[in-house]
């Protein structure tokens, strides 16, 4: 709850039904969750390229990215994940409520931070993709060697090695990263998501 009790919420004259016939979509936030170089933020890249191609408004909210401006004052702490994720939800709810569909590309281990993101876009917005690359094969992709350093002690409370990862029990999709190719990957996210921004669709 917010410090001061002297601010008020205010309401727009412009509706989210009204943005989404001007915008022609259903505003979406399209979470990728997985192990680090499990794919995120290559498939969130792609997928931004392809929907926009495809006259979406989108915007890609990526880990690393985050982390130099609006998150620069939080470490890897599960407290600091924690918050780390609410800031990347409340951003991509006021995204959503412009009318933008959201990409987020965060490791986002712990199934409680990742239901208070579900909780603050709201279910009907919230699309859980599960990228599900083993751990064997992000560590022989891994291009910053990040996890060769973090068994050497060098990096503490990292996902996979001295921190956990919580994987999706009911993600919207599941994505074989390790096995799929870009394309057939982004070919399933598109069959599951292009559905959601047609307006008039309502969310099961």
């Amino acid at each position: 709850m917010p410090e001061s009790k002297d601010i008020t919420w205010h309401i727009s004259k412009v509706s989210i039904e009204d943005r989404a016939i001007l915008q022609r979509q259903n505003a979406v936030t399209i979470w990728l969750t997985g192990l680090s170089a499990s794919g995120k933020s290559t498939l969130a890249y792609e997928l931004e390229r392809r929907l926009h191609d495809l006259g979406h408004a989108n915007f890609v909210l990526d880990g690393d990215n985050i982390r130099h401006g609006l998150s620069s004052d939080l470490g890897f702490s599960p407290e600091n994940r924690k918050e780390n994720i609410r800031r990347v939800a409340e951003v991509a709810r006021l995204f959503n409520d412009a009318g933008v569909v959201m990409i987020t590309a965060f490791i986002s281990p712990y199934r409680d931070d990742r239901a208070v993101a579900r909780n603050i876009l709201g279910q009907e917005r919230f699309i859980e993709v599960y990228l599900a690359a083993d751990i064997s094969v992000c560590e022989r992709r891994d291009p910053r060697g990040l996890y060769s350093r973090a068994r050497a002690g060098e990096i503490t409370n990292f996902t996979g090695i001295s921190a956990p990862y919580e994987a999706p029990e009911n993600p919207t999709v599941k994505l074989d990263t390790g096995r799929q190719s870009v394309d057939q990957s982004i070919a399933q996210l598109l069959e599951a998501v292009l559905p959601r921004l047609r307006t008039g669709h309502t969310a099961r």
